[in-house]
């Protein structure tokens, strides 16, 4: 039984260790590709006289850190009686912030069809993204 515990324990610690190595290499590269794509665009300009501008999925991509780490087990199990509730009474703040979501993708639409500018329209709708990400629960 203890070759059992000294076992897991062995294949526990390898795991964090690698989970470690995995997390600086990842790390390390993101911030290489950074450092390159950074390059890349400032010798474009002074080769071609131009900004290099960068894809959409990048000037959108916003990283916020949870204010509460999510664990990797199961949450707490929910009372039968409360998922019924929250299934037959409607958010009212959702249904606003899809309300909020449709009318700023309308605009959008509106905006790349006029030929205006879409980046604060984009940055609008990605943080009532957010929004109802977080409202969802």
């Amino acid at each position: 039984m203890s070759d059992v515990i000294s076992e897991y324990q062995k294949w526990k610690q390898q795991g964090d260790d690698l989970r470690l190595k995995a997390k600086q290499a990842m790390e390390s590269r993101f911030r290489e590709l950074l450092s390159e794509a950074a390059r890349i665009a400032d010798e474009y300009r002074a080769d071609f006289g131009a900004v290099l501008k960068p894809p959409s999925p990048v000037t959108a991509f916003r990283y916020k850190a949870h204010a509460k780490p999510r664990s990797k087990k199961g949450g707490k199990p929910q009372l039968a009686g409360k998922v019924e509730t929250a299934a037959e009474k409607p958010n009212p703040k959702i249904g606003r912030l899809q309300k909020r979501l449709a009318t700023g993708k309308r605009k959008l639409e509106e905006a790349k069809a006029a030929g205006k500018p879409t980046r604060p329209l984009e940055d609008q709708i990605y943080e009532i993204e957010d929004e109802l990400r977080l409202a969802h629960g």
